[in-house]
């Protein structure tokens, strides 16, 4: 069976092609800047690559493109569109509606689409994906939607609830809703079959770190606590996002410099973050770079952004009493030997102790232990798959058709 894997962004559409006979990647790429000019990347497994300028006013003509790279030219992966048996969607919010992943109908179209609100910049793209797809493929193809909520929906009250009246959850379902779920639950999944550790009385601590990037706590094989919310803006400062902030500056703010609601949210989600502080880039080789020639406002991101990554394993630490093990995951948290070595020093007096010599080969999709054998937290690095965890939901759903 081949699935294709898709991720619809407002002006863009990543993809992969996985032969789910022995989940192999067959090929991916990217269209982008739809609605703009257009240009789409492709790459093969075995290295044959494309690329073209080409107009893509809309995401149904980006999938003709996918459709052209996969079929046809030097970099083609299959004969014909006929030999997809499925494509699998990726999706940001599913509210309180969705708890796992389902096959596409209208009903659940028009579901995805009402809680727009809750993500208005990825959930209307993703609508916009699915039925460019359905227009490319037709509707004898399945499709199948995995959300980004939905490995968060074992929270407990105490977890999702915020201190508002209770009203405002009764009739908004303002709560913590979570992101980065396909993710967690990957490389949850994946620590579970690789060492061969008990699911039950299990204690993990996953960090996705990314340009977005999410801590969550994960309790018995089940996410416990999660620091993104209503929207991927909560938690700890990102690429250009503030994380947690006392709301109060927000009407501050207001008062002083009488902002739309479109300035704040821009200020909030795209001018904030490392780039806010370091006024350099949102890209952590960047600020990186720029920290060691000396970069003052470069250092001081850094340093913010890896205290507040340990401030939010220190909580969850006691939310679950204590820790078996601490996985990074994500493009920082797999590459930045750095970054993991700062945070894991905070936690030498609960007896964490780091392998740096493992610590800094574990790079460039390497995974493994990073903690010394008598550390009494274990650490990992795990690459994260959340294509690979869509194909698979996807054609676990398809096989009962």
């Amino acid at each position: 069976m081949k699935i294709l894997v898709v991720n619809a962004g407002s002006s863009s559409l990543k993809y992969q092609l996985i032969d789910m006979n022995g989940e192999k990647v067959l090929a991916k790429g990217l269209c982008e800047r739809i609605g703009i000019d257009g240009k789409i990347s492709h790459k093969t497994a075995d290295g044959r690559t494309y690329a073209e300028q080409i107009p893509m006013p809309d995401h149904t003509a980006a999938f003709k493109c996918v459709e052209k790279a996969l079929i046809s030219g030097e970099a083609k992966a299959i004969d014909s569109l006929a030999d997809i048996s499925a494509v699998g969607h990726r999706i940001v919010q599913g509210g309180a509606t969705f708890s796992k992943s389902v096959l596409v109908d209208e009903q659940v179209i028009s579901e995805i689409e009402r809680l727009a609100d809750l993500a208005p910049l990825h959930n209307l793209a993703h609508v916009q994906g699915i039925r460019a797809c359905r227009e490319c493929f037709g509707t004898e193809v399945p499709e199948v939607v995995v959300f980004d909520t939905s490995f968060h929906a074992t929270m407990p009250p105490t977890s999702y609830l915020y201190a508002l009246p209770y009203e405002y959850y009764e009739k908004y379902k303002i709560r913590r809703y979570g992101f980065h779920g396909t993710s967690h639950r990957y490389v949850t999944g994946h620590y579970f079959k690789i060492t061969g550790a008990p699911v039950e009385g299990s204690r993990l601590i996953t960090c996705h770190l990314g340009n977005g990037a999410s801590i969550t706590a994960v309790k018995d094989g089940k996410c416990y606590d999660t620091s993104m919310g209503l929207t991927p803006l909560d938690g700890f400062m990102m690429g250009t996002r503030t994380g947690t902030l006392d709301p109060s500056i927000i009407t501050y703010i207001m008062e002083k410099e009488n902002p739309t609601a479109k300035e704040l949210s821009d200020l909030c989600n795209k001018k904030s973050g490392m780039l806010g502080i370091s006024g350099v880039s949102s890209d952590n080789r960047d600020i990186e770079a720029a920290a060691a020639a000396g970069n003052a406002r470069a250092k001081l991101a850094l340093a913010m952004q890896r205290y507040q990554i340990a401030k939010f394993i220190g909580q969850y630490m006691a939310a679950l009493d204590g820790a078996d093990t601490i996985i990074f995951t994500g493009g920082i948290g797999e590459n930045s030997d750095n970054l993991r070595r700062v945070v894991c020093g905070h936690f030498g007096y609960v007896g964490l102790k780091l392998d740096d010599e493992l610590n800094k080969k574990m790079i460039r999709g390497a995974e493994g232990v990073i903690s010394t054998p008598d550390s009494a937290i274990k650490v990992m690095v795990i690459p994260t798959n959340e294509e690979l965890m869509i194909a698979r939901d996807t054609k676990e759903i398809v096989e009962k058709l």
